[in-house]
């Protein structure tokens, strides 16, 4: 029997040349770890339409999806996630945390100091090689 696979997308979310990570909760799975925020894919969506519309739900935020970043299989025990980044412009609203611990604007220099959840690994450091080949 093969795991659930789910698609998810997440949105680098940028504002005054920093980034918002946020913090999962307690009860959540990969609890207090560090993400991208985010969500599911639903049937018949667009993936920036999902951005979207997760952010406005969990976070209480308006974005622009911009640039597809890539994308990242990892496997859980439970589940097999399919995380697809977008880098994202803020446009309005004031974070309201409806789901997460915390949330944070942080430099992009600074990502590696927090506690990723598994799958946005690959996806800080890919962020962070797209933010260098910007500067040079």
């Amino acid at each position: 029997m093969s795991a659930k696979e789910i698609k998810v997308l997440c949105g680098i979310i940028e504002r005054h040349g920093l980034v918002l990570i946020t913090q999962r909760s307690a009860s959540m799975s990969q609890p207090l770890l560090w993400e991208f925020p985010g969500g599911k894919l639903e049937p018949g969506e667009t993936e920036k339409d999902c951005l979207k519309r997760e952010i406005k739900e969990e976070l209480c935020i308006n974005i622009t999806p911009k640039l597809r970043l890539k994308s990242v299989r990892h496997t859980y025990p439970d589940k097999t996630v399919e995380l697809i980044a977008y880098s994202c412009s803020f446009d309005s609203g004031c974070i309201v945390l409806l789901e997460h611990l915390k949330y944070a604007w942080v430099k992009p220099e600074d990502l590696l100091k927090y506690a990723w959840c598994p799958a946005d690994v690959p996806l800080v450091h890919a962020y962070l090689q797209l933010q260098q080949s910007q500067n040079t």
